[in-house]
């Protein structure tokens, strides 16, 4: 049976592995992505003030959390304000999601489902631009709209095997957004909770990586950094025949310049995967 390879952060891809596994599938986690909190004081401060403003009726037409890392660490408990240990955002504040996943963080951070807005179920991509079909008709010119983000440390640009750089994707959705509040006439601020890393591999993920490159195992791609650091973690490593499952076409997009010779695209949902890679067996 076919090796899926979830390369998730580490406490994101235990879900996925289970939940294949569950399904019949052979699995594990193969971290590509370490995630932590953002310690430089200036942002600590940023996110403390970002909590109290957020807590302040009027001041913020909605909070747009770019995943479910970005909504953990904005309302970390050692960095909650304690003049309001229960509230997490005014209620007339809305709180938006680029997908389900980061809904269902909000949910077990305690929002209300009501309080909650994000793409169509039925979505062709759960990402920024199906989220501002649903909420374009929120934002008046004035309004404030805090996009809350992780943020990476400053490489060098990535090139693939056929020498070609590689583009950056990194906040393509983010950004986009942004733009698109800033044409409505909103104010928009962008608050980075949490550090994108590259991954501490030991040994033996090093040598399942490099096995997993040419023996039919399936590398699940839920982002394009992750694509990123998988060439920086093996840099001489050849992907002609390796296997790909992407959940957008700009992963798609990244997998294929980094040399991946098969590379599929998938529904970022549960079943929508499950049925690519079943196909793909």
């Amino acid at each position: 049976m076919r090796l899926v390879l979830v390369t998730r952060p580490l406490h994101d891809a235990k879900p996925w592995v289970d939940a294949f596994r569950a399904r019949g599938l052979q699995a594990e986690a193969l971290p590509l992505i370490g995630i932590g909190p953002c310690n430089d004081p200036a942002a600590r401060q940023a996110l403390l003030r970002a909590r109290q403003l957020a807590l302040k009726p009027g001041h913020y037409r909605a909070v747009m959390f770019v995943s479910g890392n970005a909504v953990q660490y904005f309302f970390a408990q050692d960095q909650t304000p304690a003049f309001d240990a229960e509230a997490l955002l005014a209620p007339d504040t809305r709180a938006w999601t680029p997908g389900p996943g980061t809904e269902r963080a909000l949910l077990e951070a305690g929002l209300a489902s009501l309080q909650i807005d994000g793409p169509s179920p039925d979505a062709a991509q759960f990402e920024s631009e199906a989220l501002w079909q649903n909420v374009h008709g929120q934002v008046r010119a004035g309004d404030r709209v805090l996009i809350v983000r992780g943020t990476s440390p400053s490489t060098a640009p990535v090139v693939g095997n056929a020498g070609m750089q590689i583009p950056s994707t990194q906040g393509a959705g983010r950004d986009w957004l942004a733009s698109r509040l800033r044409e409505a006439g909103a104010e928009v601020e962008l608050l980075a909770v949490y550090e994108r890393q590259l991954p501490v591999w030991t040994a033996q993920q090093l040598d399942l990586a490099r096995q997993a490159a040419s023996d039919g195992s399936l590398w699940l791609f839920s982002s394009s950094e992750a694509v990123a650091n998988l060439q920086q973690l093996l840099p001489q490593q050849k992907w002609h025949s390796g296997l790909a499952l992407t959940t957008h076409e700009r992963i798609a997009s990244k997998a294929l310049s980094a040399g991946f010779g098969r590379v599929l695209h998938s529904r970022p949902s549960l079943d929508d995967v499950v049925a690519s890679i079943e196909s793909a067996l």
